[in-house]
């Protein structure tokens, strides 16, 4: 089983075994992106939930996420997305905006959990008792597989803003500054889903029509 990861419910299992039982992972994605939204989900996995195959998002391929998705969405006992779009990420600031949605998303969840694991950085105002996890969703199931959901999601945002936009290619770049996006950016200006406020797109403005051709 390449993909089987029976050690990733570990925290799960303690905690469990010091009587909680409805564990809430959280995460996002989208968080580098020079365009498109940030978006932020929250999982709670049933005790027993199949581990083959779920990882660390960044580390499947698209259909692995894809086939993973689908089993969280139904089989988990609640998940929740929430979104924050560049013009509120602008307004708000990245880092303040990612904590906001990471709140948002557990409020959310249609079943209220009794503990919280977020990957990363400490979270406050979560209101449950909760641990932050440094590389948490390469080591714990409920936070993994809410990766997998916000990426997945935010994946099929970029699809839809890539027939409106082709020549980003946000198909395949999802929003990140590879020298392609780095190319047309400089080509055509920022589009009205880039994040005017980061480093690079800050102070762009889409370039002036070219002249007409003189009549005569």
């Amino acid at each position: 089983m390449t993909l089987a990861r029976l050690d990733l419910d570990r925290y799960e299992r303690r905690l469990r075994d010091q009587g909680f039982r409805l564990i809430a992972g959280a995460d996002e994605a989208g968080r580098g992106a020079l365009a498109g939204p940030l978006v932020a989900a929250a999982v709670i996995l049933p005790e027993g939930f199949d581990l083959e195959g779920l990882n660390d998002s960044k580390l499947l391929t698209a259909l692995q996420r894809d086939r993973c998705f689908e089993r969280i969405q139904a089989s988990a006992v609640a998940v929740s997305v929430c979104r924050a779009m560049p013009s509120r990420i602008d307004l708000r600031g990245l880092h303040r905006s990612n904590l906001f949605l990471i709140r948002r998303a557990l409020r959310e969840l249609p079943v209220e959990p009794d503990y919280v694991l977020t990957d990363g950085w400490p979270v406050r105002g979560i209101r449950h008792p909760h641990l932050s996890i440094k590389k948490g969703d390469a080591v714990t199931a409920s936070v993994a597989a809410a990766s997998v959901v916000a990426k997945v999601t935010r994946d099929r945002m970029m699809d839809r803003y890539h027939r409106r936009f082709p020549e980003f290619g946000f198909d395949h770049n999802r929003g990140y500054g590879t020298a392609g996006h780095w190319e047309a950016l400089e080509r055509f200006g920022p589009t009205p889903i880039h994040r005017r406020s980061f480093k690079g797109v800050r102070g762009m403005v889409a370039p002036d029509p070219p002249d007409p051709l003189p009549r005569g």
